[in-house]
């Protein structure tokens, strides 16, 4: 077994082994155009939905966990709930 290599595994793609040299800002910036999530809200007692990039940005809200999941889909990234 090498360092590229696991028990009874084929060595690193290319593609593997670059992603051994991500640092650590390059992983907190992993999926960030892909991903948004969502977290139930209270605003002025109302609930509503909150919608957040990846890395925590405020990007959007909707009445509904529905509305805000279509949301997040129509600008082609994938929706995550966050509890």
């Amino acid at each position: 077994m090498t360092r590229d290599t696991m028990p009874g595994d084929a060595p690193l793609t290319q593609a593997g082994a670059a992603l051994r040299t991500l640092s650590a800002a390059d992983w907190a910036a992993f999926g960030l155009q892909q991903m948004a999530y969502i977290r139930p809200v209270l605003v002025n007692g109302v609930r509503g939905m909150a919608i957040h990039a990846a890395d925590g940005t405020p990007i959007g809200a909707a009445p509904d966990a529905r509305l805000a999941m279509a949301a997040i889909l129509q600008h082609e990234m994938e929706p995550m709930w966050m509890h």
